[in-house]
């Protein structure tokens, strides 16, 4: 398929997709447009849905771009084509409401048109909202800690899971931390989750309190690296992987590998564009692979 021009109709694997505004800057710092991040979801479908699809999506949308107001929608929008499924997902205090779930590309699409740059996923899949698939370790730094100190604690992590005999992979936010995952894929709660976070959580504050905190409290964070755990909370999500972010450049919430964190740790950058995370799915393929495939069970009971 060509590069999508000012159209205002192309046919993805035989869906009619209307689109609009294609010219509209929406990274201003870099003219990064409507039609890039379009072109960006189209190109980054194959990989990205393996860890996109069956899940419930809550869009932020940017209809003005990065620099403009933007709003989060959990409710799948009425206007959606007839193709673009719905499931009812955790919801809000209103109850179970209608997520959209984008299946295929031209779903990705239609969202991308809809200046959703940024997707959000919950830990469970939309056939049982009830048992997450995997546990997520949030590191957020408390400026002036930065992504060294994120990836410290990081392979901090990752060595602790190891002599649990536990694989975690891990992403960069696309804004400033970084966020760890262990695969699941079998069954469990989201208590037991939240609770197994927790007390990694904790274990790591108290062998490291000059570098890591576990409580939410802002005046508690300066200068520390919080290990957010309570991002397995039922109703909670976080960025997908491959997802834009709405940053000044259209940074992408990016697998990385354990030898670039450890070189993080040290200082290396570790932050990548729409661009360039196209270009190591070419080198490396899908890094977030073992998220939706590896099977792996918590210790202690299933809950």
């Amino acid at each position: 398929m060509a590069p999508l021009s000012a159209r205002s109709t192309v046919d993805v694997e035989g869906r009619q997709l209307s689109v609009s505004n294609l010219d509209k800057v929406l990274y201003p710092e870099t003219g990064f447009t409507k039609g890039d991040v379009i072109d960006y979801y189209r190109a980054v479908a194959p990989t990205m849905l393996a860890h996109l699809a069956g899940r419930c999506v809550t869009f932020r949308r940017f209809p003005n771009g990065v620099d403009g107001t933007s709003f989060f929608e959990k409710r799948c929008p009425s206007h959606r084509p007839d193709w673009v499924d719905v499931a009812p997902g955790p919801g809000d205090s209103g109850g179970a409401i209608d997520y959209c779930v984008l299946d295929d590309t031209p779903a990705l699409m239609w969202a991308a048109n809809l200046a959703a740059l940024e997707l959000h996923t919950p830990m469970a899949r939309s056939a049982d909202i009830e048992s997450p698939t995997m546990v997520v370790f949030d590191l957020d730094p408390g400026p002036p800690a930065s992504m060294t100190e994120c990836a410290e604690v990081a392979m901090g992590i990752h060595d602790a899971l190891a002599g649990l005999e536990l694989e975690v992979v891990a992403k960069t936010s696309g804004s400033k931390g970084l966020q760890l995952y262990l695969p699941l894929n079998t069954t469990t709660t989201h208590d037991h989750a939240s609770e197994f976070a927790l007390a990694l959580a904790q274990l790591m504050e108290k062998h490291h309190r000059q570098l890591v905190v576990s409580n939410m409290k802002k005046e508690l964070r300066k200068g520390k690296v919080l290990i957010d755990w309570s991002q397995n909370s039922r109703h909670k999500t976080t960025i997908c992987a491959y997802s834009l972010r709405a940053r000044p450049t259209p940074t992408v919430s990016t697998p990385v590998t354990w030898d670039e964190v450890e070189a993080a740790s040290g200082g290396a950058p570790l932050s990548f564009t729409a661009p360039e995370v196209l270009a190591r799915i070419e080198t490396h393929g899908d890094l977030f692979a073992p998220a939706a495939t590896l099977e792996q069970r918590l210790p202690g009971p299933k809950g």
